[in-house]
């Protein structure tokens, strides 16, 4: 059995969880770091038990993947909140030379995010001051960036006369935001000495224009000034980079490279710019395929798996409402992308599904599709959670997993998994349950335990769901362990019990 040692953005399941119960088998072992030393949301991680738990698992490993943020912050949420110093976090970073040195035929993959600047008011992962001010951050940011370009209309330079913030908190994010991108550009050194073999650079919550837009363009021109283009990869994503990694890992270790053909519901599909991402979707597409170790091909002849990105003809809608939409249900033929799945797993090619109608939760069309057709333990992959990239990302390791594999106990409970969450949970149960909370002193942000009565009514909600939407399957498996990891309602966790 080979292994690989990875460390996680953070704790979450997303995170901490899904490389393992994707990539756990008799032939790989994922190796992650005791929960408690992982930290907890705005809590950083314990630096100096990482260091020891890397050092030791990376004695007879086959591969390291890991994730920077976590090494030199403490995870994805305390890295927009530390006040260490530019001397402490490169020591942190230069830790990975000393892996290097002691083991240096071990490939170490790396990823490392540009540190974000959310388009709304709330502190619930940022500073304090992000609940009245976030908003008028990021506009600051996105007027700015207009004006260097040249194309700020005269209404928004009217608008950015009107947005005040305080100087403090403007001070305090774009001290950390320059800080940060300054342990981004040191993280290139690394990588052009070579104590880095690859390294993705994820843009988390992303915008065509702002802050984090200006940041891309100065790493860009590093990576650039320093050729390694084919080493650093930045495109859209985050909390799906672990498991595009341990895939890319798998790849190399094995020596393979999976053929991708890509197919869309509408001619215009591959131009859609997602929420919260910069770019065309079939652009980032084929990094996500590129940097899991794949390329894309042009015909299903050349082909060793496919996918399918379920997304409408000219946008990604805001949030998750199962309501008829001329973009997906006019303009968009689902109908024909579903013959084409059935068609193409006949043909016995691993489809892959990706469900990137909503921002923040998967389709029930997409999902009725799969049921109607008996398709729905037959896809190789399903993804339709949080952003574009996060389902991408996931649908297309889950892929290359079972391309390896094919079916099994843990692929399946994986898969059963995604519906149940993403179509479940993030397209319907978490909006019911929100709804609830009120009475019992609760709010979206504030369920006040992980297993309490949120969590109960999360369940409850989640069978029903079961029973209706998934006949097909509905008693081939039982949930237990549902909670609410970061007590708050954004993100679920559970676990898949197969039946004998």
């Amino acid at each position: 059995m080979k292994k690989i040692v990875y460390l996680p953005l953070d704790e979450r399941p997303c995170n901490y969880g899904f490389p393992s119960e994707i990539f756990n088998s008799s032939l790989y072992s994922i190796v992650v770091p005791p929960k408690d030393i992982m930290g907890e949301k705005k809590k950083p991680a314990k630096h100096e038990a990482l260091e020891a738990f890397l050092l030791e698992e990376c004695r007879d490993a086959d591969g390291l993947v890991i994730s920077l943020d976590t090494l030199i912050y403490g995870g994805i949420v305390p890295s927009r909140l530390h006040y260490l110093t530019a001397d402490v976090l490169k020591k942190r970073l230069l830790f990975i030379t000393k892996i290097k040195n002691q083991y240096p035929h071990l490939p170490l993959f790396a990823f490392q995010l540009i540190m974000r600047c959310p388009q709304y008011d709330s502190s619930d992962e940022e500073p304090e001051y992000y609940q009245h001010s976030g908003r008028h951050i990021y506009l600051n940011g996105y007027y700015q960036n207009k004006k260097q370009l040249g194309i700020l209309s005269l209404d928004e330079a009217q608008h950015w006369e009107t947005i005040k913030v305080e100087e403090r908190y403007l001070n305090d994010f774009l001290s950390r935001r320059a800080l940060n991108k300054q342990i981004n550009i040191f993280t290139l050194d690394l990588l052009a000495q070579g104590a880095i073999d690859f390294l993705v650079i994820p843009q988390d919550d992303a915008s065509e224009y702002g802050y984090t837009a200006m940041d891309q363009v100065d790493i860009r021109t590093v990576i650039r000034q320093k050729q390694l283009m084919h080493q650093a990869y930045m495109y859209p994503g985050a909390d799906e980079a672990g498991c595009v990694l341990v895939s890319r890992m798998i790849n190399h270790l094995e020596q393979k490279t999976p053929a991708f053909f890509v197919k869309y519901p509408s001619p215009t599909t591959p131009m859609v710019i997602p929420c919260l991402e910069d770019r065309y979707v079939d652009v980032t597409i084929k990094y996500h395929i590129a940097c899991a170790g794949g390329v894309t091909v042009p015909s299903l002849a050349d082909a060793d798996l496919v996918l399918l990105p379920f997304l409408g003809a000219t946008n990604m809608i805001p949030r998750p409402s199962n309501e008829p939409s001329l973009d997906v249900d006019v303009m968009c033929n689902f109908t024909e992308m579903m013959e084409f799945a059935n068609y193409a797993i006949n043909k016995a090619y691993p489809v892959a599904i990706a469900d990137l109608v909503y921002l923040n939760g998967g389709s029930i069309d997409i999902l009725n599709f799969l049921e109607s057709k008996n398709l729905t333990m037959k896809v190789a992959s399903y993804a339709g959670w949080n952003t574009s990239s996060n389902s991408l990302g996931t649908a297309i390791a889950q892929a290359i997993q079972f391309w390896y594999r094919g079916h099994s106990p843990q692929h399946e409970a994986f898969l059963i998994k995604r519906y149940v969450e993403d179509v479940g949970y993030c397209g319907m149960v978490r909006a019911l349950v929100t709804k609830q909370l009120g009475t019992y002193g609760m709010n979206y942000f504030d369920v006040k335990e992980k297993e309490g009565q949120a969590a109960q009514l999360v369940n409850q909600e989640l069978q029903a769901f079961i029973t209706q939407y998934l006949p097909s399957i509905k008693d081939r498996f039982y949930l237990s362990k549902v909670n609410l990891p970061w007590m708050r309602m954004f993100e679920v966790d559970f676990k898949i019990n197969l039946k004998d």
